[in-house]
């Protein structure tokens, strides 16, 4: 996902392009990991010192509806970050000091189950959690 990709997604769904959502999209892209709704929030400020949790977590919520940041959880907290290519089936390892991704270029699922007869999978998600080197 990028900047102008995103952007066309909310006007091709009728939503209008505010300075608010052009900052969160921003943010996303120049932080290139995953986020807590509050580190959002806190990086909004920055720009937007008025601005309402509430409104933080509705963009949230509505991104991720239309495909824009995709979601993970750990330690019982959402976290978010821009969605990765939409044509490649890939997974990520997690770094749960910083929350930059790396892509695996494997899917675990097909090496465990190849394709399991009278089931049609419509979708997964594997993650793996860990430490990446440099916060290691």
């Amino acid at each position: 996902m990028d900047i102008d990709r995103a952007l066309n997604i909310l006007k091709e769904n009728g939503y209008k392009y505010t300075g608010k959502r052009e900052k969160m999209v921003n943010i996303f892209q120049e932080q290139e990991r995953y986020l807590t709704a509050k580190e959002c929030f806190d990086l909004m400020q920055v720009e937007y010192p008025g601005i309402s949790f509430d409104t933080v977590y509705r963009n949230l919520s509505l991104f991720e509806t239309l495909g824009i940041i995709e979601t993970t959880e750990w330690d019982g907290e959402r976290r978010y970050r821009f969605h990765c290519n939409r044509d490649l089936h890939h997974h990520h390892l997690i770094c749960t000091k910083c929350g930059r991704t790396q892509m695996i270029k494997v899917c675990p699922m097909h090496a465990m189950f190849g394709k399991p007869e009278n089931f049609q999978i419509t979708g997964h998600k594997f993650e793996i959690y860990g430490i990446c080197a440099e916060c290691g």
